[in-house]
């Protein structure tokens, strides 16, 4: 007499359902382990080309600070003179342009050659004259800085143009 719980008894309504089950849901877990992995590369080359962008942007500032460092240096030394690049209104300056024809992988902070200079204060009417009495509303001395810089000096991915107005 055979029994229900009996080693040799076979069930014959078993077709191997739960192998396909298991099949289908270890195709799931690895289309879900793919997509998670491409979203996981994408997010990683997002936050490097902002890394790149971001350290282009502060490079261009620091050769933009270290511009305006230059001029009130040169103004409050003994000459009390500054050249700049441009010193007369006209031809006009296009910051976009300027940065085009520019090389990116030369020294990052080598002010001399990624920042232009343009005197602006002689290019509006009232201009180098005294407002009030106070001499941060003088208008004799203002220019323009261009500033380019790129991310790396080696490898340079990113690189930034900022355009500032700096009155000494």
């Amino acid at each position: 007499m055979t029994g229900r719980n009996s080693p040799s008894a076979t069930p014959a309504r078993q077709r191997g359902a739960v192998l396909y089950v298991a099949l289908v849901l270890l195709i799931l877990m690895a289309l879900i382990g793919i997509a998670g992995m491409r979203v996981i590369s994408m997010q990683e080359r997002m936050s490097s080309n902002y890394r790149g962008a971001n350290l282009a942007f502060q490079n261009a500032e620091r050769s933009a600070r270290d511009s305006e460092a230059n001029i009130s240096r040169a103004l409050t030394s003994a000459a009390g003179t500054f050249a700049a690049d441009q010193e007369v209104c006209s031809p006009s300056f296009d910051p976009a342009s300027w940065a085009d024809g520019k090389d990116t992988t030369r020294p990052i902070g080598d002010v001399n050659e990624d920042t232009y200079i343009r005197r602006v204060d002689r290019c509006f009417a009232a201009s180098s004259r005294r407002v009030g009495n106070k001499q941060n509303e003088e208008t004799g001395n203002i220019y323009e800085i261009t500033a380019l810089a790129s991310d790396a000096e080696d490898n340079p991915s990113s690189s930034a143009v900022i355009d500032t107005v700096f009155i000494p």
